[in-house]
């Protein structure tokens, strides 16, 4: 069939709604006439008759039709581009062609032309979309060769204009009439822009219209045309299945059928190009009222996420338990699935949560004493809300999150009444108890988190109410600590001794630390690691000791603590512990500790903040204790760590004068090396020498 009949039955077919097949033909035939036309009227007519097409808009296809179309444009902009490269060399000016018979330039702008008045704004984006595609050379997008300069420049002139005028279909270029069009659906839009955005030269990005771009592209992330608002978790339940105490979600359910139709979708496969052009906008807006709200419905989003995951069965099994409760087909099949999903959509908003923080610490409207504290409090909050799926196996672990996380968390922190109400509005529903359900667990570790960063901007009594009271049920639990129980439990541990650290938290400090101490005790070695056993009770010492007020006003306590520690030395165990398990591999290997070994080590890592009026007896005390370790290799590594401490510069100038003489005039040296007795170590000798060596000590 020639070409200009192909061309007659294609139109025709155009003006009527057809069936799957018939449509795909369609498509095929509609690409293949673009490619070979050389007729430039004829392809600017079959352009303005695919954007008005019955088959095609009428079908209820909605987005496959938007993406269809920027497919049949890239392929034929592709084909006219490898024609044009296949001739010879150097490409000559109005030297004839094969295929079409036209040059690129020709070609797109007889395409340009047939995006006319009788089709929308929106729909012109999709050709545009697919031209710029096409004539891009995938291996190098900086390589223009497939269109001239000028015609570059008019195609994304073109693109950008039809962006902001199907965002703002009221405004009209100047010199044109043009009846007003109805809203354009955010979906085409967005879907547009994530694959032209990067084609785009600077000039021409900088000239889309941000404000209007932002509340269409963040729709196209969360709504209907992307990611549901998270509609697709609450589908699970009811294909799963139990047998006894394990649950079954098979690979060809509904929901998992759902879930890898989700996943094909143009707007959630391209999550992460979109979601830059979110950013862009964000960081471009010129209005800050788009920001603010941008981040409410990306804070909506994120809760909505949240309560569908809770109401979901799977949100009641533990990280470790997984493969206890679920059957591999599930853990191998839809599992997998899932979870390679709610971490695209955690790196997608997290991404846009980014640039917002961003602009916060720019914009004068954002960053001022009103606003900064709602800003950084919002952003905390939808980052609690992705916590479920950044919590789990260290997907938080990434320079984005870690910026948002913690700018926002410096923000927050200058400011008293905004920290109170942020712990006011996340604190556990029971503090004091620790929640059944592992997804409230998680909660409660991403509040101990960020509590630990506020308490020198609360008062003592928001310190015990919101941070003391709530880790406390986690500091008190003895039962065997599942990995997440572990991580509750230190950062309970690190948000009781931020709480310490504050010198106007003394009162707080008097009654918590004998109670924090024994804490320590009870949970070394089963629940925490020599390194953090030390590092904790270091820390304590150091808030009970001057400078610190509670020094002068409890002098007693710190000496206390140490006797707790000297009491326990003589009774602790001197097997070695096993190893810590870690996941980054260390250069030096770890040398082998036992429980009384660490609580020497312990004691050696206090004596820089003792009071000086007990600084040189606990200084022979410590001697006497280093020489209590049985094993040789631990008592050699805690005889380093004395001399460490005296030579290191970790002491003052009082204390090391004192350390100094107590080592050489006090017989310091000979109780580190020799033991209690101050003597010599017993070596042999002739009996002449011993008397000799006798008589040179007296001397």
């Amino acid at each position: 069939m020639s070409v200009e009949r192909l061309l007659t039955n294609v139109l025709r077919l155009y003006q009527d709604v057809h069936d799957d097949d018939r449509t795909e033909q369609l498509y095929s035939t509609t690409t293949t006439l673009l490619t070979h036309l050389s007729n430039p009227l004829n392809i600017t007519v079959l352009t303005s008759q695919l954007l008005n097409a019955p088959a095609i808009w009428e079908r209820g296809d909605g987005m496959r039709a938007c993406y269809r179309v920027i497919s049949i444009f890239n392929s034929a902009a592709t084909h006219v581009r490898n024609k044009e490269g296949s001739q010879a060399g150097p490409p000559v000016p109005q030297a004839p062609r094969t295929g079409g018979g036209l040059s690129c330039d020709d070609w797109v702008s007889a395409v340009l032309k047939g995006a006319d008045d009788k089709s929308s704004r929106w729909q012109h984006l999709l050709v545009f979309c697919g031209v710029l595609l096409g004539m891009t050379s995938q291996k190098d997008p900086r390589n223009r060769h497939g269109l001239s300069y000028s015609m570059r420049n008019t195609v994304e002139q073109a693109f950008v204009t039809a962006v902001n005028l199907a965002l703002r279909p009221n405004e009209q270029p100047h010199g044109q009439q043009r009846e007003p069009e109805p809203p354009a659906p955010p979906g085409p839009i967005a879907l547009a822009l994530t694959y032209a955005f990067p084609l785009l030269s600077k000039s021409s990005r900088l000239a889309l219209d941000c404000d209007a771009i932002v509340p269409v592209a963040l729709n196209g992330m969360t709504g209907a045309d992307g990611l549901q608002d998270g509609l697709f978790l609450c589908t699970i339940d009811g294909d799963l299945k139990q047998s006894g105490n394990h649950f079954t979600w098979q690979e060809n359910s509904p929901s998992a059928l759902l879930l890898r139709q989700l996943e094909q979708k143009p707007l959630v496969n391209g999550l992460g190009p979109l979601s830059k052009v979110v950013g862009f906008a964000i960081e471009h807006a010129r209005d800050t009222n788009v920001v603010l709200q941008a981040q409410n419905d990306l804070l909506t989003f994120t809760q909505k996420l949240l309560h569908e995951w809770e109401a979901s069965k799977l949100s009641e099994i533990e990280i470790s338990e997984e493969e206890v409760y679920l059957t591999q087909e599930t853990l191998q099949g839809p599992w997998v699935a899932l979870w390679t999903l709610l971490r695209k959509v955690m790196y997608g908003s997290v991404a846009v949560l980014q640039t917002i923080v961003a602009r916060s610490l720019l914009d004068p409207r954002m960053r001022n004493d009103a606003m900064a504290p709602v800003v950084a409090s919002k952003t905390l909050k939808a980052l609690r809300y992705l916590y479920f799926i950044s919590s789990r196996n260290g997907s938080d672990a990434f320079q984005v999150y870690t910026f948002t996380y913690l700018t926002s968390v410096d923000n927050l922190a200058r400011y008293s009444d905004a920290c109170a109400s942020f712990l006011r509005d996340t604190k556990p529903l029971n503090p004091g108890t620790i929640p059944p359900h592992p997804l409230h667990r998680t909660l409660d570790l991403f509040y101990l988190n960020v509590a630990e960063h506020l308490p020198l901007k609360l008062t003592p009594e928001d310190c015990d109410s919101l941070i003391v009271q709530p880790a406390m049920a986690y500091l008190t639990h003895s039962t065997p600590l599942s990995p997440r129980m572990l991580e509750l439990f230190e950062a309970a541990h690190s948000a009781v001794l931020s709480v310490l650290s504050c010198p106007h938290n003394a009162p707080v400090t008097v009654k918590l630390a004998p109670f924090y101490a024994e804490a320590l005790f009870s949970a070394f070695p089963t629940h925490i690691s020599p390194r953090q056993f030390r590092l904790a009770f270091k820390t304590l010492m150091q808030i009970l000791s001057p400078p610190y007020p509670i020094s002068s006003t409890h002098p007693q306590l710190a000496e206390t603590l140490l006797e707790m520690v000297r009491f326990r030395i003589g009774v602790a165990s001197k097997v070695p512990l096993p190893p810590p398990e870690t996941h980054v591999p260390s250069a030096t290997p770890e040398l082998p500790v036992s429980e009384q070994s660490t609580l020497v080590m312990t004691l050696i890592d206090s004596l820089p903040f003792l009071h000086l009026r007990i600084f040189e007896d606990w200084l022979t005390q410590a001697a006497h204790a280093v020489n209590q370790i049985e094993d040789v290799a631990m008592r050699e590594a805690a005889k380093r760590r004395f001399w460490e401490i005296l030579v290191s510069g970790e002491m003052d100038v009082e204390r090391s004068a004192i350390g100094v003489a107590w080592w050489g005039t006090k017989g310091g040296r000979q109780a580190v090396l020799y033991g209690s007795q101050g003597g010599l170590p017993d070596v042999p000798m002739m009996s002449g020498a011993i008397q000799n060596n006798m008589d040179r000590a007296k001397l």
